[in-house]
């Protein structure tokens, strides 16, 4: 077997970080404190206070046994490579470099905690795609672009639920709203926001031209309720109408889909999902309080942004990445300049590159979204 000394001590210098930034022994204090707390018999009188207090538990508990997992994985590594090399025995040599393999991937994953900088970046995401120029291109665009964000969510063991489609005039979707659920989603999500452009041969062109066309996407940060900002029911218009579109089973065809406008903001939101009227206008009113929310601190940012003379775009331009389909393939981020060929495993949700290479940016820049 040869020499895995050195790899094994960059793993537990990895591990040892690890415990550093994800603050693990406050974590530990944590679970200890809570666990007192949520044994008293009186824990749901409150029950806001119940759910808040059992989510952080769960998190810190989450992180804690991440922890111990990865240290007892580096144990069993360090005691079968050590007993191999003691007793000259190389018939573990496969065993021993696929748990070291595993380590790896697994610290790869997990160092992605680190460089998460923003207020809101544990939180569920609110997200939106459009369909922008193009034509019936950019609204089939736009629906291959839900899926891949869909397909990612997936991948990454996410919920997602779908509140509203409006289709295309021919194909594909001109809107849609969804909620990705799951620890992180806006932190990881945050880097896709903006326009999305496509490259290809149009499908939808009898002469087979080369099409581009466009589609932009938006998220933000899911609230609890006690955080969501007071709105002025003076201020909404509320529209019911027939639900439509891709939606699935849960889809109603009774007039139930609700359209509430927020009259000073302009912002328009929709939900046709759910059950009922009732739980449509309660669903749109959560999404209308989020992006209301959003909208305030971004308010604020501009304004910290204008006083301090801080001039820095952090709209990140006109589009934020090019997916060129023909003459070649090619996916490029236009701000951290990664880049892969491999364009149909990122229309299948292989994001993981483009948004690590984000996050490094995003803290290489001082930018805290």
């Amino acid at each position: 077997m040869h020499d895995c000394s050195e790899e094994i001590s960059d793993i537990e210098k990895r591990v040892s970080d690890a415990n550093k930034y994800l603050r693990i022994d406050e974590a530990r204090k944590t679970v200890a404190e809570i666990e007192l707390q949520v044994a008293k018999p009186d824990l749901w009188d409150d029950p806001d206070r119940a759910r808040e207090l059992t989510t952080l538990m769960a998190r810190a508990r989450a992180d804690v046994d991440n922890l111990d997992d990865l240290y007892q994985k580096l144990s069993d590594v360090k005691t079968l490579y050590e007993l191999s090399r003691e007793e000259e025995d190389d018939s573990v040599t496969t065993e021993v470099e696929d748990g070291l393999v595993a380590l790896r991937k697994d610290l790869d994953h997990l160092e992605l905690r680190a460089l998460f900088a923003g207020e809101h970046d544990e939180r569920d995401a609110i997200c939106e795609v459009h369909s922008g120029a193009g034509g019936t291109d950019a609204q089939d665009w736009t629906e291959m672009m839900m899926r891949m964000f869909m397909r990612w969510a997936e991948r990454q063991g996410f919920t997602v639920e779908v509140d509203e489609l409006q289709a295309g005039a021919e194909a594909g979707l001109t809107s849609a709203t969804f909620t990705v659920k799951g620890r992180y989603a806006m932190g990881m999500l945050s880097g896709e926001r903006g326009v999305h452009r496509l490259i290809r041969i149009s499908p939808f062109d009898a002469n087979a031209r080369r099409q581009t066309a466009f589609g932009s996407f938006d998220c933000v940060p899911a609230l609890e309720e006690k955080e969501e900002p007071e709105i002025e029911i003076a201020d909404l218009r509320i529209d019911t109408f027939r639900s439509s579109g891709a939606g699935g089973q849960h889809v109603n065809v009774t007039d139930s889909a609700v359209r509430i406008t927020h009259i000073p903001s302009g912002i328009v939101v929709s939900c046709q999902n759910q059950r009922s009227q009732t739980q449509n206008k309660a669903r749109a009113m959560q999404i209308l309080a989020a992006r209301l929310a959003e909208a305030q601190r971004q308010a604020q940012a501009d304004e910290l942004a204008t006083a301090s003379g801080d001039k820095r775009d952090v709209a990140f331009g006109n589009q934020i990445r090019t997916y060129t389909m023909a003459p070649y393939q090619l996916v490029k981020d236009e701000r951290t300049r990664h880049e892969t060929g491999n364009i149909d495993a990122v229309l299948d949700g292989d994001l993981d590159g483009f948004i690590e290479a984000w996050l490094q940016w995003r803290r290489r820049e001082g930018i805290n979204s």
